[in-house]
């Protein structure tokens, strides 16, 4: 089960998200420069409970060492794996989360989101020698907050069947709430100091999210906020868009809306669409062809419903003009 993005468009670029995957990429190319010192490097940026639970051991470390390691463990990662699976969960709530909170309001979101959980590992971990590493307790702050924010948004979900592709749309609160449920129980079968990954470190930031948004919401916005709001508006729709048709029992077509922005609308474009039909899943390319309006039909000849072995009914799709 592979999540490919949510369906809530942000109405910005993800400027600071993205700077986020940036580093934690840059960091990782680091990494992967120390060789046989990864060892080492990890002890000494990532987060060990041991470091501040044993005095022998904190002596070798100096104040400001200490300090950094609550920031430096969240940008760490152990493989390219681990990299990829943190960064894309982050791409796919990210930008919805920097969207509503403004982008230096998200900011100082996600550090004090991977501070706390950073302190809910040490707290329950607090004789550990394994370096604590990875941008996810942050991550998982943000899916806190998105929990909140759009519970009702659907994530769009890859399903391969064998050597088939499957979408499916799971209702966004099912998806997270079944993830965090996951976390809880992995967190109370591991014993205590025990190794691995830092289960706490993911619920502490969950529900360390799910508080800060209520907070932050409360914040003004800065005038900078609404600068940065209008400069790094989009000018596009998402490529891909999952359309729910409709049609009544006896007529053979579908009818289903596609949203373009005035951008797209004026240009033309090129959309992947996916058509939910039963137990049917199709993704196929649509041409928006420039000049369309607002209420422009687009006829699909041949995507709508069997009607016989040799025959199927059409596919309209109306245009939206999102403003």
């Amino acid at each position: 089960m592979i999540p490919i993005r949510d369906t809530i468009r942000s109405r910005n670029y993800p400027v600071v998200n993205s700077l986020i995957i940036g580093a934690n990429v840059f960091v990782y190319l680091i990494e992967l420069a120390h060789g046989p010192d990864l060892r080492r490097f990890f002890v000494t940026y990532g987060l060990v409970p041991v470091r501040y639970s044993v005095p022998e051991i904190s002596a070798y470390f100096s104040p400001a060492q200490q300090v950094f390691s609550f920031f430096s463990f969240m940008f760490l990662h152990g493989g390219f794996w681990h990299l990829l699976g943190n960064m894309w969960s982050l791409y796919i709530f990210g930008d919805n989360v920097e969207d509503r909170l403004g982008p230096f309001r998200y900011l100082l979101f996600y550090v004090l989101c991977g501070l706390v959980s950073g302190l809910s590992h040490l707290m329950l971990n607090w004789h550990s020698q394994v370096p604590t590493i990875g941008a996810s307790g942050a991550i998982a702050g943000v899916m806190g907050a998105y929990f909140i924010l759009y519970p009702g948004a659907k994530v769009l979900t890859l399903i391969p069947v064998f050597f088939f592709p499957l979408f499916f749309e799971i209702p966004a609160y099912i998806f997270l709430g079944l993830w965090f449920l996951l976390q809880f129980l992995s967190a109370a079968g591991t014993p205590s100091q025990g190794g691995g990954v830092a289960w706490w470190a993911h619920i502490g930031g969950f529900l360390a999210g799910m508080l800060f948004l209520k907070l932050f919401l409360k914040l003004p916005e800065l005038g900078l906020t609404q600068t940065m709001r209008r400069s790094t508006e989009k000018k596009k729709t998402h490529r891909l868009q999952v359309i729910h048709t409709s049609s009544p029992v006896d007529d053979p077509h579908l009818y289903g809306t596609l949203t373009v922005t005035p951008l797209e609308a004026q240009v033309g474009s090129r959309k992947l669409v996916n058509i939910p039909w039963g137990f049917q899943k199709r993704i196929f390319a649509v041409t928006i062809p420039p000049g369309v309006r607002d209420g422009t039909s687009l006829r699909l000849e041949g995507m709508g419903k069997r009607i016989n072995d040799l025959r199927r009914g059409d596919l309209y799709l109306k245009i939206k003009v999102e403003n």
